[in-house]
């Protein structure tokens, strides 16, 4: 009776271990996807927010110029201002699944991309 102890003792030790090796390997393996998505994503904040800032100034240039052709400064800002609030409920109303859709599957596509990779590596 011994004897199956002391063979089944190993095995079951063995078994823990690789069980806690593949749950690491899975939180690293999530762990460096959730990263790469992460800085991909802050990446292109980075230049949709610079590209944000240059909109801003361009259109502030735009409505001083509107506004000393028509006499008024303060007029060219309402008719950026109302460019903008059209824009925007076109967006809403018309673009929303369109902007929407193609982000999300960007995401999605990023992490599936990066656990492939982390998959690969490991074979």
């Amino acid at each position: 009776m011994d004897n199956q102890y002391d063979i089944l003792e190993p095995l079951k030790e063995t078994t823990e271990q690789y069980i806690k090796a593949t749950i690491e390997l899975s939180k690293l393996k999530i762990l460096e996807t959730i990263t790469n998505v992460t800085t991909s994503l802050v990446a292109k904040i980075a230049v949709v927010l610079i590209f944000s800032m240059f909109l801003l100034i361009f259109n502030i240039g735009i409505a001083f110029m509107l506004g000393d052709y028509i006499g008024k400064t303060y007029y060219g800002f309402f008719i950026v201002a109302g460019f903008y609030l059209m824009a925007g409920a076109i967006f809403h109303f018309f673009l929303h699944n369109w902007i929407k859709e193609p982000v999300s599957n960007l995401i999605i596509n990023k992490a599936l991309q990066e656990n492939n990779n982390a998959e690969h590596t490991l074979l």
